[in-house]
């Protein structure tokens, strides 16, 4: 079996549904929860922790930065143009560059970071129910041990209002 979930149309019946499997010991990291729509007053829509992908981009833009900056001076005193008393490295010019390199070292900071904390290759989900786009929200159970999975049709099933699915 690659996944038990139950559709429910009330957020308090999916609340139950959560607590059940957390009942029957489902870890977790193991639950899924979908919607279409947010539900900020209950405890099941902030079950994602905060991520450090705005401080990996920060150092990303600041490691852009100096690398901007180290390319254009250094270029500058490799190949010396004097220009009637100017001087030889110009700031103002050089800070096009600067910001370029940044953004470039803040979006690819982004780029792989994201890719490495999402785990996007083994999390692909075999859960989801197009049910989910008309308002139902989608409780369940990814790849769940076999001893558990007729446990969970049963939790699942004792919440009322839930349309208990599985996928083969």
């Amino acid at each position: 079996m690659k996944a038990v979930y139950a559709l429910y149309t009330d957020p308090d019946a999916a609340q139950q549904a959560v607590e059940a499997l957390r009942g029957l010991g489902v870890k977790e990291r193991d639950i899924v929860v979908m919607s279409s729509e947010p539900f900020e007053e209950y405890e099941f829509s902030h079950r994602d922790k905060a991520t450090w992908l705005h401080w990996i981009a920060g150092a990303g833009g600041v490691t852009g930065m100096v690398a901007g900056y180290l390319l254009t001076f250094t270029t500058q005193q490799l190949w010396p143009l004097t220009t009637s008393g100017m001087p030889i490295v110009s700031t103002w010019p050089n800070t096009i560059i600067v910001f370029e390199m940044t953004m470039l070292g803040a979006i690819l900071a982004t780029a792989v970071s994201l890719l490495i904390t999402a785990s996007l290759p083994s999390r692909l989900s075999v859960l989801y129910d197009p049910a989910v786009t008309l308002g139902y929200i989608l409780v369940g159970v990814n790849r769940p041990d076999e001893p558990l999975a007729s446990r969970l049709d049963e939790a699942l099933a004792g919440v009322p209002g839930g349309q208990v699915k599985t996928v083969a």
